[in-house]
């Protein structure tokens, strides 16, 4: 299987790297400036799961140079999607699958849009990781989670065969027949947990340590379960108290990758993410006071390059 990494920051090097390790070819297909970094220093893993080094790998800068793609794993921010588009086509008109890792849920629908139901797998990521100046990856916190699965029955294939080399790769990886379920799992805790840690700017101990303060972030959980049922996703109780539960169990140290992103003064997703929950609630009707309030607060940061 040949995988195609198109946004090798910490994610994409990441899971790039150990499905390369599983023994699946892989392209990182990246900016010129990142091919020099990655020409330099190579591509690199500091992980509590194992380190890795690969002084050479194989990287394109143009998607036309990319031989016989079969699966493109998407792992740009929210806001560079539509910067993929053009690559995207290039790579599907070769044959490939589309995998996106983004978070949310909007752009799904874009891709699907844009190439075709039966060409974009669901699939989502739960990783803590940032890349040191180097551009090696650093991950830290135990879990290096990778969920897929097909929305479409022309996708069975190709996502078993996926699942064959993340089986046999250093991450916890997963094919599951519901995978709409796991975005909107995912979608729910992301914004309460970026929502949070961003708007206070603290890391999620300091949060703890204040019950008002935690307490909103639950109040972001239910919100984004009752928008998810207006979707037709059965988020349940035993959802919001798990993710209730795996914020309390996070390293006192750990936040989100937007709080992460607002430190190093970086674009945000704000308006994927919070934005996007917003425009979805609202073509069905609903007020999500509390994603509103954090909307509002995290807006004067979000492009503060």
């Amino acid at each position: 299987m040949h995988i195609v990494v198109l946004g090798a920051g910490a994610l994409g090097g990441y899971f790039g790297l150990r499905f390369q390790e599983a023994g699946a070819k892989v392209t990182f297909l990246v900016r010129p400036k990142r091919a020099e970094q990655l020409q330099k220093h190579g591509l690199a893993i500091r992980s509590p799961h194992g380190d890795v080094l690969r002084e050479k790998i194989n990287w394109e800068t143009n998607p036309a140079d990319v031989e016989n793609p079969d699966v493109v794993l998407v792992s740009v921010k929210g806001y560079h999607l539509n910067g993929t588009l053009e690559q995207l086509h290039t790579l599907v008109n070769k044959g490939a699958y589309v995998l996106p890792v983004l978070n949310g849920i909007e752009h799904i629908h874009i891709l699907q849009q844009e190439f075709g139901k039966e060409k974009i797998i669901g699939g989502l990521a739960f990783i803590i990781a940032t890349l040191n100046n180097q551009g090696h990856v650093v991950h830290t916190g135990a879990f290096h989670e990778l969920i897929f699965g097909p929305l479409c029955t022309e996708q069975e294939k190709v996502t078993s065969e996926l699942e064959s080399f993340s089986n046999k790769a250093v991450m916890k990886g997963e094919r599951t027949a519901n995978i709409m379920y796991e975005l909107w799992k995912k979608y729910m805790f992301i914004n309460a947990f970026s929502g949070i840690t961003t708007a206070v700017q603290l890391p999620i101990g300091e949060i703890r340590k204040h019950k008002e303060t935690f307490q909103i972030a639950i109040h972001l959980l239910q919100e984004m379960r009752e928008l998810a049922g207006k979707y037709d996703v059965n988020l349940t109780d035993k959802d919001v108290t798990e993710a209730i539960t795996k914020m309390e169990q996070f390293d006192a140290q750990a936040t989100s990758s937007m709080h992460q992103d607002l430190r190093k003064g970086l674009p945000l997703e704000l308006d994927h993410l919070h934005g996007g929950a917003i425009r979805l609630a609202k073509a069905q009707q609903l007020e999500l006071i509390y994603t509103k309030i954090m909307y509002g607060i995290i807006k004067p940061f979000e492009n503060r390059t």
